[in-house]
């Protein structure tokens, strides 16, 4: 059984203190591999992935996270989107002309922020925002978490992207539940930094190749823990030809035409997955007036 691409929550009942394991693999490869990255872009995106898949998971409603990077570093911007069904989509903007052979993750998000955007189905949308200024993404959202949720909280985060083909993310979290609904507690107890201690002993090298059970016994045989059933985790993109016929139709038609005159067609291309639709002068027409039976996109 494929033991990657899976999303495990669990609780460790007399600790008051909740956990979660994702690890990715085919979901990772069409985010890291969309576009011609560098590979600390590469590292960047997986991490963010592992990250939002994990955010993801502490949400009590159906709606979207998404986690974004806004820098003036040699990242312009970066982000990652997922849905409660546990669905990924992610892309980065880099400067291309800089070396990024030897890039920190200080030097790809100087002068950056971390925008965590939370979207409900219903009901309003929530915004948080904290500097990228503690050495490493898991860092900046354990900062995250203690200034806006005043929650104790660990993130770990392993990557393994030597094989092209099978490139690996690998997350953990541990966060204080509180005990009540006004409760809060930004100061980890001893329980909670026990178990920090625990899960920092796991390796990269095992985290990639247990089973996810084993990974969770190895570490907690001596708590009691309570295991959910895992959730599977994949790359899906939100694009449709609807969506981009939408954006069309609040240009001026003229415009439109004149595009086409000179281009051809007016081709959007979706910068998640790279699906391309295509409108000619018929589907603009069409569109105008409040139609849309053009032919379905290519790619």
């Amino acid at each position: 059984m494929n033991q990657f691409d899976q999303l495990h929550r669990y609780l460790f009942t007399d600790a008051s203190v909740r956990g979660e394991l994702v690890r990715l693999q085919d979901t990772l490869k069409p985010i890291v591999h969309s576009t011609d990255y560098p590979l600390a872009i590469q590292q960047l995106l997986a991490e963010m992935a592992a990250a939002t898949s994990l955010l993801t998971a502490t949400l009590k409603f159906e709606g979207e996270v998404g986690l974004q990077i806004q820098s003036q570093g040699k990242v312009r911007y970066a982000v990652v989107n997922a849905t409660h069904e546990q669905t990924l989509r992610g892309v980065a903007r880099w400067d291309e002309e800089a070396d990024l052979s030897t890039a920190s993750f200080a030097d790809l998000v100087a002068n950056a922020v971390l925008v965590i955007t939370i979207t409900p189905t219903e009901g309003e949308r929530y915004q948080g925002v904290v500097a990228l200024d503690k050495g490493s993404l898991a860092g900046c959202i354990e900062d995250y978490f203690e200034r806006s949720e005043q929650l104790a909280t660990r993130v770990f985060i392993h990557t393994d992207l030597a094989d092209k083909d099978a490139p690996k993310v690998a997350g953990m979290f541990l966060q204080v539940v509180p005990t009540s609904s006004e409760a809060t507690n930004v100061t980890a107890d001893s329980e909670f930094e026990h178990l920090c201690t625990l899960t920092e002993t796991m390796t990269a090298e095992e985290l990639f190749a247990l089973p996810a059970q084993d990974v969770l016994y190895r570490l907690y045989h001596e708590q009691t823990v309570e295991v959910y059933a895992p959730e599977a985790v994949t790359f899906a993109c939100t694009c449709s030809r609807e969506r981009s016929a939408e954006a069309l139709r609040n240009i001026d038609k003229a415009e439109l035409l004149a595009i086409i005159k000179e281009e051809g067609s007016i081709n959007m291309n979706c910068q998640y997955c790279h699906t391309e639709y295509r409108f000619d002068e018929i589907d603009v027409e069409a569109l105008k007036s409040g139609y849309n039976n053009a032919p379905e996109a290519s790619q």
